[in-house]
């Protein structure tokens, strides 16, 4: 059984950066992908950024391109979101993913940290 936990959560202001951190334990060996979705009140839950161990490639939302930027290491079964410029628009709980058991499915969660960016 694979664990998520989200880190770094917190209430900030426009224009602000924040750095979110999810660790995953209970597995030995990689994922092929780690991700960040969020979900804002009466919102829908959205993708936000991914990263494919595989290829190395890192995908984001249009919303987020050039504000964000996500990193990580397979190794250690870490990713983080390194987000700038923040808008009130960005509040939302954010939820760390792993794609554990097929490229391209995320079948573990973490329990979401809270984003709230004030105008």
């Amino acid at each position: 059984q694979v664990q998520l936990e989200e880190s770094g959560g917190g209430l900030v202001q426009t224009g602000d950066s924040l750095t979110l951190s999810c660790e995953a334990s209970g597995r030995a060996f990689g994922f092929f992908g780690m991700g960040w979705f969020r979900q804002a009140p009466g919102k829908e839950r959205e993708f936000v950024a991914a990263v494919n161990w595989s290829g190395g490639n890192s995908y984001y939302a249009e919303s987020v391109k050039g504000r964000f930027t996500i990193s990580g290491d397979n190794n250690k079964h870490a990713i983080s979101l390194q987000m700038n410029n923040l808008k009130p628009e960005d509040t939302a709980v954010y939820y760390c993913a792993a794609q554990v058991a097929r490229k391209g499915q995320y079948d573990y969660w973490g329990q979401g940290t809270q984003v709230t960016v004030s105008s």
